[in-house]
């Protein structure tokens, strides 16, 4: 069977030109020409069925066939916020496989123990379009700028709150569990997970205090990315229609 290739366009039932990067691709690589079929994407829940309308150097104009609007694959949004290791190539696999699996937002905290103070959020963004392309995925997860870990839980959110988190002083429950009972909401979740040095005591302590349970993600000790993915899965396959 042959492998279906999407071109990722943002407001794809909108515009007529792939954009640059796409259109790059489509030109040099596939060769397409005028009265070539395409499949496209918006990362917003649609799928279309295009035809190629004009091919030159540079531009690839399209004109919409078909669309196909896709439905959720699982119930309310899965909000990961994590803090992101010293060696990027390791957050940069977990963006990847997590948006394989199937999440809607990606934020990055500065903690009290994290390693890295930036990121480059235009090279993690590309790493999930491709993700969303190769895994064909409907809704492009979105992906937020670094934010101080304060100033991310002071924010008001919608649906679950969790801390993942290693300290054995503080009681906590399993997330899987906790993400299998009813919501009362959409079923939104937002579910935390630390540095490689974890969360301080006093950062679980505030989370607590704005709402946040405290949860672990099982027996074993977790690097950051593992942990991540882990998060991701759990509220993916709980959260599954």
């Amino acid at each position: 069977m042959k492998e279906i290739r999407y071109f990722f366009v943002p407001d794809a039932g909108k515009v007529t030109e792939l954009p640059q990067e796409e259109a790059k691709h489509a030109l040099k690589v596939l060769r397409l020409t005028s009265g070539d079929e395409i499949n496209l994407m918006d990362g917003e829940g649609n799928f279309y069925r295009a035809e190629v309308s004009l091919a030159s150097s540079k531009h690839c104009l399209y004109q919409i066939l078909e669309t196909f609007p896709q439905q959720p694959a699982w119930k309310g949004k899965v909000h990961l916020a994590i803090a992101p290791t010293k060696m990027m190539d390791r957050i940069e696999w977990m963006a990847e496989k997590a948006t394989e699996i199937g999440f809607d937002e990606l934020s990055f905290l500065s903690a009290k123990f994290s390693e890295r103070k930036t990121i480059r959020v235009d090279r993690m963004d590309k790493i999930v379009v491709s993700a969303v392309k190769q895994s064909h995925k409907a809704w492009k997860p979105v992906v937020n700028e670094m934010i101080p870990f304060k100033e991310f839980i002071a924010q008001p959110r919608t649906g679950k709150k969790y801390i993942c988190h290693c300290y054995e002083e503080i009681d906590k429950v399993d997330l899987f569990a906790e993400l299998q009972k009813p919501f009362d909401d959409e079923g939104d979740v937002t579910i935390l997970v630390g540095p490689e040095g974890d969360f301080s005591i006093e950062e679980v302590q505030l989370a607590l205090q704005h709402g946040y349970v405290s949860v672990s993600l099982g027996t074993s000790r977790l690097r950051t990315e593992t942990a991540g993915l882990m998060a991701v899965a759990m509220a993916n396959l709980a959260r599954r229609i």
